[in-house]
């Protein structure tokens, strides 16, 4: 019955609109700058003297003690030093794959890495403002011949693989990946990517329910806050739509979400549906084939905002602590 009066009452108030407008919640906020360490094993493990391989791999074990075992076993997936040896004199001048040219291409795009330095230091020091006993991670650039974006050996370091930013249109990727993954394969989305894979894994999902609200709160309250560790971000990039996509949500908000509350999908825990709205795609099968992916997610994160931007009294701590997703759409006033 209770969830039945949510439904009524969000359906008769759904001509109105409300206002969208950004509310940064550490304004004012003394924060302690923090200066994220940015390790450039890239460039070392591509430039390794390979008339020298067994000393040059070893160097690589001492200088990188604290990433390159996890680099070498779980990444390359290599059981120790002599089979990367073995393979390495081949890894590096690969032409079929396009490994070589990745490797020069990466060094070039990545030689100034200076705007994701300064982005990796303000959103850890908002992050560590938040979270004062927490470690500031040591964030590792490497090159893996296409293998993961982003990679969490442990709870203090973020591997971040260079070589899968390379744009949207580079050439190699078209061969790896499907077209509507290749729009976040782009310099400008490398720290979003890292710093929201950061956040998935530091406050995981602990909802008592699992319906669809649920997991469009929790994954609306993540974007919310990258987006307020990130403010130079647009928010396209923050969720890793094009400009486009993001443009669509916003002229269909209003029908996005009367498509949600006419099939009554809110409170819906099937797997399939929740699928359907959170996990990444060529486009929401529930809604639209015309729409992006992970539309729950835009839409949570619409209602986190709208949520915050009516209730100001309620500060970014606040809102993560709050477990209950239906109190949260409540009081967030979403009329699109």
């Amino acid at each position: 019955m209770r969830n039945f009066k949510i439904y009524i009452l969000v359906l008769v108030a759904l001509g109105m609109m409300a206002c969208q407008t950004k509310r940064d919640v550490f304004a004012g906020a003394e924060m302690t700058p923090q200066e994220v360490k940015i390790v450039r094993f890239d460039s070392a493990f591509v430039g390794v003297d390979t008339g020298r391989l067994q000393e040059s791999v070893a160097l690589l074990y001492r200088s990188y003690p604290n990433f390159m075992p996890y680099f070498v076993s779980e990444l390359l997936g290599l059981e120790n030093a002599d089979s990367l040896v073995s393979v390495l004199p081949a890894f590096l001048s690969d032409t079929t794959l396009g490994i070589q040219r990745m490797i020069q291409d990466e060094q070039t795009q990545f030689a100034d890495i200076s705007s994701i330095q300064r982005e990796l230091n303000e959103a850890f020091t908002r992050l560590k403002y938040l979270y004062p006993d927490m470690t500031v991670p040591e964030v590792y650039l490497y090159v893996s011949g296409f293998v993961s974006p982003i990679y969490f050996p442990n709870e203090e370091i973020i591997g971040i693989g260079a070589d899968m930013y390379l744009g949207s249109d580079y050439p190699a990727y078209a061969q790896l990946v499907y077209d509507y993954q290749k729009q976040t394969m782009r310099k400008e989305c490398m720290v979003g990517d890292a710093v929201s894979a950061y956040l998935f894994r530091k406050m995981p999902f602990n909802g008592k329910q699992n319906r669809l609200l649920d997991q469009m709160i929790y994954h609306g309250k993540i974007m919310y806050l990258l987006d307020q560790l990130l403010p130079e971000e647009e928010e396209d990039q923050i969720i890793g739509y094009s400009r486009e996509q993001w443009e669509w949500c916003e002229d269909h908000e209003g029908a996005i979400w009367r498509r949600i509350m006419d099939k009554r999908d809110l409170f819906q825990t099937d797997q399939m549906v929740l699928t359907s709205y959170m996990n990444d795609g060529p486009f929401t099968s529930e809604v639209s084939q015309d729409s992006p992916g992970r539309l729950g997610t835009w839409v949570g994160w619409r209602i986190v905002e709208s949520y915050m931007n009516n209730n100001e009294q309620v500060s970014i701590q606040q809102l993560l602590d709050n477990e209950d997703a239906q109190n949260i759409l409540e009081n967030s006033k979403y009329r699109p």
